[in-house]
């Protein structure tokens, strides 16, 4: 029977997870669905996918999804008032409607919900606030300004010393995201509308590891110190760098999202969870010009900034499932900037199409830190270069390919050397593998131990162009190789995936 479960709830919209047995992110035959809500039915359609997203709902109401004989009740959350920012000024013909989008939000009452009408909205950065709702409906877009000219910068720190603007693991000013969020206990971002970021206009994606005008390019959704927030439903796209940047957020959800970049904008990924703890992340559809979902913890500091560690915090208990990576150099990512531990994550039922690297594990001399107890399972990957790639030589940062980053000689063990283990992979299905299953390379000081294959099967293209595996001095280029490996203890093995056994995402 198709198993139904609840991955999102708000007081208007609700997404929904329609998994039958074997699901991933498709479904294997499109399937009919109903809502009955207020003693009618309130929708019907039909899904060939997961998630199921509605929006419209009234607060605190009862209602029941169905598919067959399958049915889930459930309740939406109360609300204490609705705002609607066209009733503060906002309008499409505006140049900016951040100014009306904040008298909005300073007449929303805790526990209100902000409604953006369809229409596109032009915006510079907007900052929200906790215990709100902002719900985007179908046919909105908030659609970000690209001239940069006094928009607001973060600093590296607040006043209580926390940092706020951040940029690949250290504290810095960064520009604020149009979408910002700090201190968002209880924020919920939900509906079927647009937030465009503006990447491909104004000059963004010319300095991708600039700092222009005092900052750093900003993102696309930047969320910083919180509890309890929610994203569902809604599409972020042409992200000037990182898209969705959850900073220090303890207990996440993010449902049946669409985050799109143009694969050529760079450092653009999708979904960076950094320093958070407790993340679901389900039903979400990425296709980005970078890694899908990078997960971080910070990085120490190198250089000037040499022994900097005070701002690293883990992320921990993280589970993704039901999602569909496309594009993009790795579908799922921990590291590089990983010195305030990765641990205990969870990867299920899902696809990966075409990126350059499945499982992706990446950390350099200098780091510190574990990514540790790592379960990748049930996953179908077509067209990816190499299913599993774990490099503790990657070559980032000024200094990283340094003679005492890049030997292979024995470096001493001290608390910046990282560590990586227990890392399982199982029934992993991988089609047409052009460059390596399963490359490998741990530090010679601190070798990667406990990786265990179990039930992962391949097709290997041996006649594909020569590439490396991993992005380290030293490693050769190869094609349609099983198995590549280097101060690494791996066990099980990788079997071969005849033509007719491949399934189709």
């Amino acid at each position: 029977m198709t198993a139904l479960s609840l991955a999102s709830l708000s007081a208007r919209t609700a997404c929904l997870l329609v998994t039958p047995p074997g699901t991933r992110y498709h479904l294997a035959a499109p399937l009919a669905w109903s809502c009955v809500g207020e003693g009618r039915i309130l929708a019907r359609g039909q899904t060939t996918v997961a998630p199921v997203f509605l929006e419209g709902l009234s607060p605190d109401t009862e209602y029941e999804f169905s598919i067959g004989r399958a049915a889930l009740a459930f309740r939406t959350a109360p609300c204490a008032g609705l705002v609607d920012i066209t009733d503060h000024g906002a309008a499409p013909d505006l140049p900016d409607n951040a100014p009306a989008i904040a008298s909005a939000l300073a007449a929303l009452p805790e526990g209100g919900t902000l409604r953006v009408p369809p229409g596109r909205f032009a915006i510079s950065p907007v900052f929200l606030k906790a215990k709100m709702t902002l719900w985007l409906q179908e046919g909105a877009e908030l659609h970000a300004l690209h001239d940069r000219a006094g928009w607001p910068i973060l600093p590296p720190r607040d006043s209580a010393n926390r940092v706020l603007g951040t940029w690949e693991g250290l504290p810095e000013a960064t520009f604020a995201a149009p979408l910002t969020a700090v201190d968002c206990d209880g924020l919920t971002i939900t509906g079927l509308g647009v937030l465009d970021a503006g990447g491909e206009r104004g000059d963004w994606w010319s300095w991708p590891k600039e700092t222009r005008d005092g900052a750093r390019r900003p993102r696309a959704l930047f969320l910083a110190h919180g509890q309890g927030v929610q994203l569902s439903g809604i599409t972020v796209r042409n992200s000037p760098s990182w898209t969705v940047h959850p900073y220090r957020i303890d207990g996440l959800t993010c449902a049946g999202l669409k985050i799109q970049n143009p694969p050529d904008s760079p450092n653009t990924d999708g979904l960076n969870p950094e320093s958070c703890t407790d993340v679901t992340l389900a039903g979400i559809h990425f296709s980005v010009g970078d890694d899908c979902i990078a997960v971080k913890s910070g990085k120490r500091g190198t250089g000037a900034l040499k022994g900097l560690a005070e701002h690293l915090a883990p992320t921990r208990r993280l589970h993704v499932h039901h999602c569909l990576m496309e594009r993009g150099h790795g579908g799922m990512v921990l590291g590089s900037e990983m010195s305030g531990d990765i641990t205990d994550v969870t990867v299920a039922a899902c696809e990966f199409i075409g990126t350059d690297r499945g499982l992706r594990i990446k950390t350099r001399r200098g780091r510190g830190g574990e990514v540790a107890r790592v379960h990748f399972s049930d996953v179908l990957m077509q067209g990816v270069g190499t299913p599993l790639a774990i490099n503790a030589f990657y070559y980032c940062d000024p200094d990283g390919r340094s003679t005492e980053v890049q030997s292979r000689t024995p470096a001493t063990v001290d608390e910046t050397t990282p560590r990586i283990h227990d890392i399982t992979f199982s029934d992993v299905i991988a089609t047409d593998v052009q460059v390596c299953a399963v490359a490998v390379l741990g530090l010679p000081e601190a070798p990667v131990t406990g990786v265990r294959l179990e039930n992962f099967r391949a097709s290997l293209d041996p006649s594909a162009p020569p590439q490396a595996p991993l992005m380290a001095d030293g490693v050769e280029p190869v094609a349609g190789l099983a198995l590549w490996s280097d101060y690494a203890e791996v066990t099980g093995e990788i079997a071969p995936l005849e033509e007719q056994e491949a399934p189709q995402c």
